[in-house]
Order: C-alpha cells, then structure tokens, then sequence
C-alpha cells in the first residue's frame, strides 16, 4: 500500500504515539482488505459508546487515549449512549449504569468529539455530498449515507472509525471503489408498503437474502426519508448491508445496470411472514419508537395521533437532543408527555439496560429494534405499525 512521506512519519511515531497507534490499525485494516492507498474523509461517526456495549475495557481505553492527547481532526459526530444524559434518573436508568456512561461521554468530549449522540447524524448537521468520502460505523447511518445520499464509507468498527477521526485518512476499499457499489440482486416488491413497519419487514427479510451484498429494489413507489431510514436500518440488522438501490428514489440507482442480475420477488406473504417472524411476544409492557432516532416530521406525527388521547402504558419516542428541543420549541414534547408518553433524547433502546429496567416486551414499529430486541435485550418483542401499537395503548 502507497503511504505519503506525510503518512509514514505517522506511522514511524512523529506524530505522537496516540496517532502511531491509531495509524498502525489503519494500515493494517488496509493491508487485509487489499487497499492501494489512504483517503482523506470529509467526516466520521463513532459508535461503541453505550457502556452496554463496551463495558470497563472500552471505558478504560477510552480514557486513557483522551489523557494521552487524542484529538480527532475531521468533524466526528456520536453514536447513542445508553441513557439519557439528562433525564436518566427520572426514566430509571441504573445510578450504576450512568455514573460510568458520563465517563465515556467525557473521554469523546476531551478528544473533540461531537456530542451528537445520535444514529442520525445526517439529520444534526453532518450531512455528506454526494460522493464523499466518510469512515462511519453506525450501521443505519452507513447504509443511510452510501444510499440515500450517495457518499461513500464502509462498515466501519468503532476503533477503526475512532481511528479514521484521528488521523483524518481511511484505507481505500470496499465501498469506496465504483466497482464495489454494483447490485448482485434484483429485488422486485409487488407488496404494498403501508406503513414505516413494512419497510422494516421488507429490510429484515430481503436483509436476511443478501447477507452483506448489494440489493437493487424495483416497485417501491414511494419512500420519504424515514421509510428509507427504516428499509437501510433493517437490511444492516438482519444482514450486513451497507448500500442499496431503489429505481427512481436513491441517486446511483439511474446509474446501475440491473438486466443479469438475480430476481428475488416479494409479495404480500413474504412481506406478512416477516411480520410474523418478527413478533415474539403479545402485549407489551412499553411501546418505544425511534430506532434509528425519530426525525421532527415523525414526532410532530405522534403528537397529532396523540392530540385528545390519554395513554395507559409508557410510550417513548427516541430521538437526539438537538431533535428534541426543535420539538420542545414547536410544542411537540408537551403534546407528547401530556398524552403521558416521554420523548427521550440521546439514548436508543438496543444500546440501552432496558432489561434491568423492569420491562420484558417490548412494542415497536421497527425492524432493526424488532430483530436485536432479543438478543440484545433479553426482550419479547410486539411489532405492529404505529398506528396499530397506539390503537392498543390509547384511552
């Protein structure tokens, strides 16, 4: 792999050994990918920040990196912690639990990382151009980015994401090359999509299909910007996909050659055995929504279906702070929390201790929550669309 004379005195410790270290992974996620060279990112995004995730072994690295000077130099935005940041001890997150998770925060926020603390780092200012090159590693916000925008990033871990954001630079491969953003399958929808949860139910099992290749869909009619959220974030749950194309939505799609490719239709039964799959459980003890994070159109729609109503369970809607107090300001959250339901910031339920929480299922209306619930969570699982779970929430 070509290294610049800038790059080898990285390599060689000039610049410090928290950059040696950092560089050193680089080079070598380079070397096993087959990479010729590094390339500069326009951003990163980190995740591996809820203490659920990395527990005392992240923490510890994480400290100790931001006291030796880590400073990232390229704009970095966050992944969710596991809590609020603010209102955690009022929702009933463990005392515990907080207490090391404000550590983590500190550590980012000591090495210049954005305190975004979001999935949804598109919809709070780190928005790429179109072709762009990006070391992200939140899974929904990758597929988001190489699809629906047309930047470029791989899959990234969250070290070598950390990694990228240190030193600027990413090995060039994967889906940073043209050639690698080909489709391998022709996904033909002959369903009808109603709802959000059916573009969750259509990602989870086209996801499953194609493991970690490149789909091409032809039939979606229309997607908005959540819809596609919610296809991208299923697909990289329940398999590893990381870039699709949608005929006369998603930017590249006009540019893709599709007539050899595999067909794989999916219909009304397909689409209903996925639902099917999905749901474990029967009557949840919460119904909890934004998973990736919910935009202002998706909570200004929960509070409207929720004008005039009383809830009899706990509902909560995740989004990021910066979502949130746009939704305050509106009068979006007072909707919201006097229908008795909770908009809750920062956090996601998958990277959060919900099981320690009291609650054993779940309601959602996503198919990423819905497919890492049980596992992740230790939760059954209620998956209906919107309306559905708040037809059997509301008074």
């Amino acid at each position: 792999m070509y290294l610049t004379k800038e790059q080898e005195r990285m390599l060689a410790g000039e610049k410090g050994e928290v950059v040696e270290r950092m560089f050193r992974l680089l080079v070598r996620l380079g070397e096993v990918y087959g990479a010729d060279r590094m390339i500069p990112v326009a951003s990163a995004q980190v995740a591996g920040v809820s203490y659920k995730s990395i527990g005392d072994p992240g923490l510890e690295f994480l400290e100790d990196i931001a006291a030796q000077g880590a400073r990232v130099g390229v704009p970095t935005t966050l992944n969710p912690p596991g809590m609020d940041l603010v209102d955690w001890k009022e929702l009933g997150f463990p005392e515990d639990f907080a207490q090391k998770q404000l550590r983590i925060m500190e550590a980012f926020r000591k090495m210049g990382v954005l305190m975004t603390a979001t999935c949804t780092p598109y919809l709070v200012g780190n928005l790429p151009r179109f072709g762009e090159h990006l070391a992200w590693s939140e899974s929904s916000a990758v597929s988001f980015a190489n699809s629906v925008i047309g930047a470029r990033t791989n899959r990234e871990g969250g070290p070598s994401a950390l990694a990228a954001a240190i030193c600027g630079l990413t090995p060039n491969y994967g889906l940073h090359l043209d050639e690698n953003r080909k489709p391998h399958y022709l996904i033909e929808v002959k369903a009808e999509l109603r709802s959000t949860s059916d573009f969750g139910a259509l990602g989870y099992y086209v996801g499953k299909i194609v493991k970690d290749k490149v789909p091409y869909f032809r039939g979606i009619k229309e997607a908005d910007v959540d819809q596609l959220k919610a296809l991208g974030a299923a697909m990289a749950a329940s398999g590893a996909v990381a870039l699709y194309h949608v005929e006369g939505i998603t930017p590249e799609a006009k540019l893709m050659d599709v007539s050899s490719l595999e067909r794989i239709g999916v219909g009304e039964q397909e689409l209903r055995e996925a639902h099917e799959k999905l749901n474990t459980g029967v009557d949840p003890d919460i119904v909890i929504l934004g998973c990736p994070h919910a935009s202002l159109k998706e909570i200004a729609t929960l509070a409207a279906k929720l004008d005039g109503k009383r809830l009899k369970k706990p509902l909560w809607i995740c989004t990021s702070r910066m979502t949130k107090e746009a939704a305050t300001r509106m009068g979006l959250t007072a909707a919201i929390e006097g229908a008795g339901g909770r908009v809750v910031a920062d956090t996601c339920t998958v990277v959060s201790p919900i099981e320690r929480m009291g609650y054993r299922t779940i309601g959602v209306d996503s198919g990423k929550a819905a497919n890492y619930l049980p596992g992740f969570c230790k939760q059954q699982v209620v998956f209906r669309s919107l309306d559905e779970l708040l037809e059997e929430l509301v008074v």
